[in-house]
């Protein structure tokens, strides 16, 4: 029998507990941030999270404003029934119907930890290649982002300046490009991309980090009252 899925928007502390808990990275993206929950009878599951992404460029490809983006940075999910492209899916038209502005959503595969992007693959995103390869931080066993690492030991960040880590505190570990994936929201841009659409990479072997974002379900412990609820936004299915 299918589950009863609700999507509807979820709180900052319900979206860390996920994160934290249900994917890999074991953290939360950098802010500004959507955060879209899920919910399976009644019990939460997880967040799908979109962000203005790592680089204020990432519009730029696609003559695009910044305003008229984003990436989607976190699928955070505990054990669950629904498919994920479908989770995934509803959590963009619910962005979609409150922001009409967007035009396109990008998003991207790590092979460094097993992902090839099934997950958009299934929901028929374009995959318009591979980023070029690059580095990852690490600092007591915590990967950091590239904002979050400097040599001065701070920087701007959302303007406010914020103490970060110097490079010769970290690990550095030479990464492969990530599989990037465009999802059109209009026919214009749709038209546009389709000119960048690539032959989808194939899937790689399972990675244990990958398994470790996959957790199974913490009885007791779903957050649900750190959730928001809505009268009128939320999505039943």
């Amino acid at each position: 029998m299918k589950p009863n899925l609700k999507i509807d928007w979820a709180s900052h502390e319900a979206s860390k507990y996920a994160c934290i808990n249900w994917h890999y990275s074991k953290s939360l993206p950098v802010p500004p941030l959507v955060k879209i929950g899920a919910w399976e009878n009644g019990k939460f599951i997880g967040v799908v999270i979109f962000s203005r992404g790592a680089s204020s460029n990432l519009m730029s490809p696609y003559g695009l404003g910044q305003d008229e983006g984003c990436e989607l940075t976190r699928i955070s999910l505990t054990k669950h029934y629904s498919e994920v492209s479908r989770i995934v899916k509803l959590s963009i038209l619910f962005l979609k119907k409150n922001s009409p502005n967007l035009r396109i959503i990008v998003s991207f595969a790590d092979p460094q930890y097993g992902h090839h992007g099934g997950i958009y693959q299934a929901g028929n995103w374009i995959y318009s290649g591979d980023t070029a390869p690059g580095v990852e931080y690490w600092h007591n066993s915590k990967r950091l982002h590239s904002r979050q690492v400097s040599e001065k030991g701070w920087n701007i960040q959302q303007g406010q300046q914020r103490k970060t880590v110097k490079p010769s505190e970290c690990k550095i570990i030479k990464t492969l490009g990530k599989h990037r994936y465009l999802m059109p929201l209009d026919d214009e841009i749709r038209k546009q991309i389709t000119l960048l659409s690539k032959p989808y990479p194939k899937k790689t072997m399972r990675g244990k980090e990958q398994d470790a974002g996959y957790p199974l379900a913490l009885d007791g412990a779903t957050p649900i009252t750190t959730l928001q609820t809505s009268n009128n936004a939320c999505i039943y299915l």
